[in-house]
């Protein structure tokens, strides 16, 4: 659920930051792509370490 979470916070996130910087399509796209999988990676680092101190 935190991956998820995280993915979608970073594709909203990295489309916004493209769009403030005057952004095309391409560009919101790139950027959100580029920051959901960031993320998700993170979020999936943090459900490992809640599940493993559990």
């Amino acid at each position: 659920m935190i991956v998820i979470t995280a993915a979608i916070f970073g594709a909203l996130l990295g489309a916004g930051r493209a769009r403030a910087h005057g952004g095309r399509l391409a560009d919101m796209l790139q950027w959100g792509g580029s920051f959901a999988i960031l993320f998700a990676v993170v979020g999936m680092i943090v459900s490992i370490i809640i599940e493993r101190s559990i």
